[in-house]
């Protein structure tokens, strides 16, 4: 059976590469860290690490080792803070998944200003994370809720899900760009313009994505940069390095040196949908997940 403290060294190993640091962080001698790190891959018949005499580095194996070892810690970790808080007779709290969209439409912050008006002592846990661990997380019951863009499938045992929102996609473009005084934009006119790409981690081919719904829609982008979310694109934008798609919640957030506009012809949107689990254990959950739906109705 796997030990958590060993785990939680060998993260520490892992990500400091130096077993001295390591034993700083974790406030105990080299030596029995290097005694937990070897019982451990004793144990699993696994060379963790590459060792020199300059530094310690994973193994191929120890880096995939390394990313299930981070997921099990938190949620171990998430499961002792839902014990601590049953056992002070609360009602345990809500652990919420969530991606960044969920925030800046008013979904996530609309519900939980609800919930505090109506609970105020309810402990509230977020975690930002990709939506398979999301749904991994509702089947372990470490997550009460999750917020994805995607739901889980159809026919999935476990899982339900309801569609939340549809946030439409604008055109943003410097105020002082050509276009920007055009009453029309046609697609024609976006063909060859340079673009800003919105990166999407969580979709490997979001770039071919991106250009095949630019391609569908009728014109063709000339990538110049590639932004790892909205409101660096809209920097990009404001400084004249090109055009972006900006989902209709962020448009708030705009300055002066940059224009967005509708686009008639485009209907690419970020769509956002509630997952939980089939059984509910807890009024708590269950109230949530109503104010949840509540919100994106109002929103």
């Amino acid at each position: 059976m796997l030990d958590l403290r060993q785990l939680r060294y060998f993260v520490a190993v892992a990500e400091t590469e130096h077993v001295g640091q390591a034993a700083e962080r974790l406030h105990i001698s080299q030596s029995p860290l290097s005694r937990q790190i070897a019982q451990l891959e004793k144990n699993l018949g696994l060379t963790l690490f590459e060792r020199s005499q300059q530094r310690i580095r994973l193994t191929r194996d120890g880096e995939v080792f390394l990313a299930e070892s981070r997921a099990l810690l938190r949620h171990a970790d998430r499961l002792e803070s839902l014990g601590r808080r049953l056992g002070r007779g609360e009602e345990g709290g809500l652990c919420i998944g969530y991606v960044a969209d969920a925030i800046h439409t008013g979904i996530l912050p609309g519900a939980l200003r609800a919930l505090h008006d109506t609970n105020p002592d309810v402990h509230i846990a977020l975690y930002n994370l990709a939506p398979n661990a999301q749904f991994e997380g509702l089947r372990q019951r470490s997550l009460d809720i999750a917020l994805v863009h995607e739901p889980p499938s159809a026919d999935d045992p476990d899982l339900l899900a309801a569609p939340l929102f549809q946030d439409p996609l604008l055109l943003a473009l410097p105020a002082r760009h050509p276009l920007a005084d055009k009453e029309e934009i046609a697609p024609g006119d976006l063909d060859g313009q340079s673009w800003i790409a919105i990166e999407n981690a969580q979709d490997p081919a979001w770039r071919d994505t991106f250009i095949a719904s630019c391609a569908a829609a009728g014109f063709t982008p000339d990538i110049r940069l590639d932004a790892a979310e909205p409101l660096t694109a809209l920097g990009l934008v404001a400084s004249g390095l090109g055009l972006a798609f900006v989902q209709k919640s962020m448009a708030g957030a705009t300055t002066e040196e940059v224009e967005v506009r509708e686009l008639p012809w485009h209907d690419g949107c970020v769509r956002l949908w509630a997952a939980w689990h089939r059984v509910d254990l807890r009024p708590v959950v269950t109230s949530f997940r109503a104010t949840v739906l509540r919100t994106s109705s109002a929103e």
